[in-house]
């Protein structure tokens, strides 16, 4: 199986990277690393992307900036890092990556906890998980050729102790549990579906 890791230079994105690159052919790609590089808050760099990539069997993404800091800093523009990028990013990911995938592929798209219960300092993030969530269960429906699409919703990672003071009293989601969240969506049947963790 051929697996597009966008985001593949961070801190999950690696990690699923090393994990399933032991038995499938793994494409990373990151915004300033890598063979191919994207910037997602672009539709043209993403078509760029999509076109030297070729076809492939499935898509995840683990990037998707968000303005994270007090609410009184929140701006149109501020609000709009989060927009244009782990909303719009994601989305145009999908709507571009139809036309290239493989038929019965599948794409992962990531939010995270703070959409169900938000935490001081992310409301951008809770605002654009919860329009990509949206998403991914109203393009279930309507995608063509089985194609499946999943997001996966972690807490705070054990592998960023730099985010655990803004999750006072959670239980950090390990890295293995993180990977075991992407194998279900991509190696799956579900869609759909948004795959809790922690």
């Amino acid at each position: 199986m051929k697996i597009v890791i966008v985001g593949a230079y961070g801190t999950m994105g690696s990690y699923l990277a090393n994990a399933f690159e032991k038995e499938h052919e793994v494409v990373r790609v990151g915004r300033q690393s890598g063979n191919i590089q994207v910037d997602i808050t672009s539709p043209e760099s993403i078509e760029a992307m999509y076109k030297k990539l070729g076809a492939f069997d499935a898509l995840i993404c683990t990037a998707g900036p968000t303005y994270v800091g007090p609410w009184k800093n929140l701006t149109d523009a501020t609000f709009r890092k989060g927009v244009d990028g782990k909303m719009m990013g994601q989305i145009n990911l999908v709507l571009i990556g139809q036309h290239y995938i493989n038929p019965k592929g599948s794409f992962t798209l990531i939010t995270g906890a703070v959409t169900h219960e938000p935490q001081r300092n992310f409301a951008n993030a809770s605002a654009a998980n919860a329009a990509v969530e949206g998403f991914v269960k109203g393009a279930a429906i309507e995608l063509e050729k089985g194609i499946r699409i999943n997001a996966v919703s972690p807490g705070v990672i054990e592998n960023s102790p730099q985010y655990f003071p803004f999750f006072p009293g959670e239980v950090p989601v390990t890295m293995q549990q993180l990977e075991y969240g992407f194998r279900k969506s991509v190696f799956g049947a579900n869609t759909g579906q948004v795959i809790r963790l922690g």
